[in-house]
């Protein structure tokens, strides 16, 4: 049986050392170690990267797993990625920028704006497509420019000009203003009215107004070719029934570049969500007014049904009293998703080199651990060292692991593979000896036994619950 590692939890600080990270979080990030490291294996993902940042310190950052599985790439903080529809978080600013300025009114139509715009309006009765309406995906525009660049085998991505050329062919899809419709097609039009207003091209305005300002040193507007399968991730298929993943050959953007052909890293992503805390905390307002990045992040779009609100370029998700803003992207070969409390200066960014899974389900979990970590310490836990116990144990007759670790003077049990060990955590209280019991969540009384046993020289090797074994994988 293969031994399941429990790695020593990685963490970089923008501020301070690994002894200075501050102790609420550390189990919680020791659990989302052990499990994001088991995840990748269980879902056979080429690699996955990760960074977690509270306010100004990147309190975790780490790769598992392979940037190239055939090279043996290993997967790094900065292993830099495809970030997709990440890139219209980089989009959106640029117009706001323009519009603090007294250039843009998001008002004006994409027309005005944008003379050469010929996508005929089918419905006589729609208010026009206004810059407003683009950021919010109400615009009523189809979803994607008139090319498969999502398709195999070429992945072909138009030029600006091929872009153009085809846009006089297509349609809305609705009523401008009416319902959410997606676009990528009504993003790479902000990038080309960036372009206008500012007179300079969209690469160079990003670059010298956002991600150099920034130091996001390892963000582009697009894909460093030069740096594939090596620096920068290799790209995989989603999982074919046989258990393989593709390959999927390298692209660029090139018209859709403003809505999904950027490339970062999730330390630089960190730095990112960092410079966003400053800015709504107004001690930094120099490339955007805390006013300003406070209304992108509120909810400009809401569909008729109620289930689908947006912000300016922003997602916005309500999780009961806890509000998030970010963005997530999907492009061949990659996965990826920033998202942020603002409400407690907590971020989370992560990238997967491979298509099939939705690394936002991660995040979710991650939030939620981390929302945990105010729970009262028990002072039981200070008679035993609960690290004795830590390990992963053999329970694959049922399910697969059964993973312990500390958590607040308690022995957090959850299995593994789990899409969210923080819903499927169970903690037990120590009573004395090897012995803990369940805490349930009921009522006062304590649940089951959960006792170790240990071998001749004091290491525990097996867990008995319900007068069943569990082993401890060696």
């Amino acid at each position: 049986m293969k031994k399941l590692v429990i790695s020593v939890l990685t963490v970089f600080s923008l501020a301070a050392s690994a002894q200075d990270l501050k102790p609420d979080y550390h189990e919680a990030l020791r659990i989302v170690d052990v499990w994001l490291d088991a995840q990748r294996e269980f879902e056979l993902l080429p690699g996955m990267s990760v960074s977690i940042v509270n306010d100004q310190d990147i309190i975790f950052s780490r790769g598992y797993g392979y940037a190239d599985t055939e090279n043996k790439v290993p997967m790094q903080p900065e292993t830099i990625f495809s970030i997709c529809s990440i890139s219209k978080l980089f989009t959106s600013i640029a117009i706001m920028q323009l519009w603090e300025k007294g250039k843009i009114r998001l008002d004006d139509s994409i027309a005005a704006v944008l003379p050469a715009y010929n996508l005929r309006q089918q419905y006589t009765e729609s208010v026009p497509i206004s810059i407003r309406s683009l950021l919010t995906h109400s615009s009523g525009l189809p979803r994607e420019s008139a090319y498969p660049y999502w398709s195999a085998p070429d992945y072909y991505f138009p030029t600006l000009k091929e872009m153009n050329q085809q846009l006089g062919k297509q349609q809305t899809l609705y009523p401008s203003s009416t319902y959410f419709q997606y676009s990528n097609l009504g993003m790479s039009l902000l990038g080309e009215a960036v372009a206008a207003v500012a007179k300079m091209p969209y690469e160079k305005y990003v670059a010298s107004n956002i991600l150099d300002p920034l130091n996001m040193a390892n963000t582009h507007p697009y894909l460093p070719k030069d740096l594939w399968r090596t620096k920068m991730a290799t790209g995989y298929s989603a999982l074919y029934r046989d258990g393989r993943r593709k390959m999927i050959p390298f692209f660029q953007a090139k018209g859709i570049t403003a809505a999904a052909g950027y490339s970062s890293t999730v330390v630089d992503l960190a730095r990112f969500a960092s410079w966003q805390f400053r800015v709504l905390s107004g001690n930094d307002q120099q490339l955007l007014r805390s006013s300003t990045l406070k209304e992108m992040q509120r909810v400009q779009w809401m569909n008729p049904d109620g289930k689908v609100t947006w912000g300016l370029g922003f997602t916005i998700q309500q999780d009961g009293t806890n509000t998030y803003v970010g963005h997530a992207g999907s492009c061949p070969g990659y996965r990826s998703a920033l998202r942020l409390s603002p409400k407690n200066k907590m971020g989370v960014a992560m990238m997967i080199n491979a298509q099939g899974t939705d690394p936002e389900k991660y995040i979710a979990s991650i939030f939620e651990l981390l929302g945990r970590v105010k729970e009262p310490f028990d002072s039981a836990g200070k008679a035993v060292n609960l690290d004795a116990y830590a390990g992963s144990y053999d329970n694959y007759t049922w399910g697969g692991e059964y993973v312990a670790m500390p958590w607040k003077g308690q022995l957090a049990m959850f299995t593994l593979p789990s899409d969210n060990p923080a819903a499927n955590m169970q903690l037990f209280k120590y009573i004395g000896g090897d012995s803990f019991r369940r805490i349930r969540k009921d009522e006062d009384m304590l649940g089951e036994e959960l006792r170790f046993e240990r071998d001749a020289g004091g290491k525990v090797i097996r867990l008995i619950q319900h007068d069943n074994f569990k082993d401890k994988l060696k």
